[in-house]
């Protein structure tokens, strides 16, 4: 076990996380979705770590973390589909599956034994700062024990991670709070999983529909997982009210112990999931059970459905 560090968001704290970084240690650090947990995507070691601190499935492939554009395309082939949907969307949560490159250097590890690679360009000014300063790529799951819920503060990072990783900067709670959306984008575009960026906005930037995919049971890529992001109480959802025993999440008019959006907005709702899914489970306690309302699915109720309906199902 090693002590974790908690990095202050300025220039000191970025040097310390570089150079942690460097020795192959792992670093928690907030972007615009969730916390990543970051290690040298080109380092076995470090790639291990990561699988090993979150107690991952080594198939669950790994997103990889750049400050821009012209960083991806060093290490991997960007078709005219995913070019288009990187100029509309990067950064920001958007994640794409594209071919490695032959010789991009990148642990096979992250990847799963596949022939493609997850990347993504964050939004978030302290994710830049780190990367750019660090000058290479960083693997960065979601920071969290593998199949828990996803931390959008320092202070969950710390929950389900501490003595396990070197450290985390806190830039405070993270503003979209739902992974990113992650689409196969040529030749044909699949989305792979819903997050942060509505579908209805994929569409109108490729100017067509995009396909649905994805396989829970063999990922080809990270977050397809059928149970993930699973707090320790039972989850019922599309509940109109609460039963005995149960501690009910509200939306809109529907009222609850705890609400995503009173106000039914689904920006709120996904900026909240994750802190109220802790605190629902928090005050469920073991063995308890939690009730959401139901979610419109549309927008990013799509996917804020999707990690409701993952965080539900049956575990092993």
């Amino acid at each position: 076990m090693v002590m974790t560090r908690t990095l202050a968001p300025d220039d000191a704290g970025i040097d310390a996380a570089v150079g942690l970084l460097r020795a192959g240690e792992l670093v928690a650090f907030p972007t615009e979705t969730v916390y990543g947990l970051g290690g040298y995507a080109r380092s076995d070691r470090a790639v291990a770590r990561i699988y090993e601190a979150k107690g991952r499935p080594t198939f669950n492939p790994l997103i990889v973390h750049l400050p821009d554009l012209a960083a991806v395309q060093a290490i991997a082939e960007v078709g005219p589909k995913a070019h288009a949907l990187a100029q509309a969307f990067w950064p920001g949560p958007l994640t794409l599956v594209l071919p490695l490159c032959p010789g991009a250097g990148l642990s096979p590890l992250l990847s799963a034994g596949l022939s493609t690679v997850a990347v993504r360009v964050p939004a978030h000014p302290l994710a830049q700062r780190l990367l750019r300063a660090f000058g290479g790529p960083v693997a960065a799951p979601s920071a969290n024990p593998s199949g828990r819920i996803s931390p959008t503060r320092a202070e969950h990072v710390l929950d389900g991670l501490s003595g396990r990783i070197a450290a985390v900067i806190d830039g405070g709670p993270c503003a979209v709070g739902l992974e990113s959306t992650i689409v196969l984008a040529d030749p044909e575009p699949v989305l792979l999983r819903p997050g942060g960026i509505p579908v209805e906005a994929l569409e109108a930037a490729l100017g067509g529909l995009i396909a649905v995919g994805g396989d829970a049971v063999k990922p080809t890529s990270p977050g397809q997982l059928a149970s993930h992001y699973a707090p320790d109480a039972n989850l019922r959802l599309d509940a109109a009210d609460a039963r005995a025993g149960e501690v009910m999440v509200g939306f809109g008019q529907v009222p609850g112990v705890l609400s995503l959006s009173v106000s039914g907005d689904l920006v709120e709702a996904a900026a909240r999931l994750f802190h109220v899914l802790r605190e629902a489970d928090r005050l469920a306690g073991p063995g308890g059970k939690i009730a959401f309302a139901p979610v419109p699915e549309k927008g990013l109720g799509r996917a804020i459905n999707d990690r409701l309906r993952r965080a539900a199902a049956p575990r092993d």
